[in-house]
């Protein structure tokens, strides 16, 4: 029998009715009818072509083949628990990996970050740059942070203002993905160097406006995004963590 075809409900009603010897207190154990435990024990016996229980004069009574299993399916079930608590305690760890922006990370996120981990000193961050496209697997990432027009595929929410905001006088200094067409002569790898090159008296920077801590003078649909997959978004420490930046 193929390993994805094993007949899981039937299984565990076994082990309830075996347990009981009565179709009735099994019932009531798993919530469902007599009627619906005798029918997932008639569908198991077909699959598996044997008898698992006889009526007698002195009530329900396991057949040898249906006590036969009994010992490794009931270890099976303990494993199963086993793995479920297993999976689950990765909701109650502390760790979290961030994929960031080089630029949001040193200028909002760290702060952010010192600030949480002040509530909970067993909080233990690994923080990697997100450049580009993000495979969350592969890098087994918890939370995102992304420059862009919408969550996208994933499960996210928007934090800071929409739009960009002006920051210095002078020539724009260019910066990938920032505004068309720098007039000026200086270029760098992106709106943070951008900042400190305004704020240094290098030019003007037009930058996310979260970047930039003012309100946004410039219109762009853009904003910053918390990100995750589903099973990573759902998690307590991901959810926590949402709510530590987004508070």
């Amino acid at each position: 029998m193929k390993r994805t075809h094993l007949p899981l409900n039937g299984l565990r009603v076994l082990d309830a009715a075996a347990r009981h010897l009565s179709f009735t207190r099994a019932a009531d154990e798993l919530a469902v009818t007599p009627a619906a435990v005798g029918q997932q024990i008639r569908a198991l016996e077909d699959t598996l072509g044997t008898v698992l229980f006889r009526r007698t004069p002195k009530g329900l009574e396991l057949t040898p083949e249906g006590e036969a299993g009994l010992v490794e399916l009931r270890r099976g079930f303990l494993n199963f628990e086993e793995s479920v608590r297993a999976m689950q305690a990765g909701q109650s760890s502390k760790s979290l990996t961030i994929a960031a922006p080089r630029d949001l990370t040193a200028k909002w996120l760290l702060p952010r970050l010192e600030a949480y981990r002040a509530t909970d000193p067993d909080l233990r961050f690994a923080l990697v740059a997100s450049e580009g496209g993000l495979d969350f697997t592969e890098a087994n990432l918890d939370l995102a942070i992304c420059f862009d027009n919408s969550a996208g595929e994933h499960e996210g929410v928007a934090v800071g203002p929409r739009g960009l905001a002006t920051v210095g006088t002078g020539d724009v200094i260019g910066w990938p993905n920032g505004p068309d067409a720098p007039t000026g002569a200086l270029t760098v790898a992106d709106a943070g160097l951008a900042l400190d090159a305004a704020n240094a008296g290098l030019g003007s920077a037009i930058v996310p406006a979260l970047l930039a801590g003012t309100a946004p003078t410039f219109d762009d649909p853009r904003s910053y995004w918390l990100i995750a997959p589903l099973p990573q978004w759902r998690q307590k420490k991901v959810r926590a963590l949402v709510e530590a930046l987004t508070g």
